[in-house]
């Protein structure tokens, strides 16, 4: 299995080489969540999480909306 390294908010990642931004909310347990998410400076939309892949050295920033009262 081949394996790629991403940037998640300034934090270098891991992953297998197939992996879709929906897989990688998964793993980091915010699907579902209010969130934005930009790749190399692109705003990717909700509805493209499951058909964005992800490749070397992508850059990502996820921005996770937090309710307050």
């Amino acid at each position: 299995m081949s394996v790629i390294t991403i940037s998640i908010n300034g934090a270098a990642r891991q992953l297998p080489d197939s992996t879709s931004v929906a897989t990688l909310l998964d793993e980091l347990a915010l699907s579902g969540k209010r969130i934005a998410l930009e790749r190399n400076g692109e705003i990717v939309s909700r509805s493209r999480f499951g058909a964005q892949q992800l490749t070397d050295g992508d850059r990502l920033e996820i921005v996770v909306a937090v309710g307050g009262g």
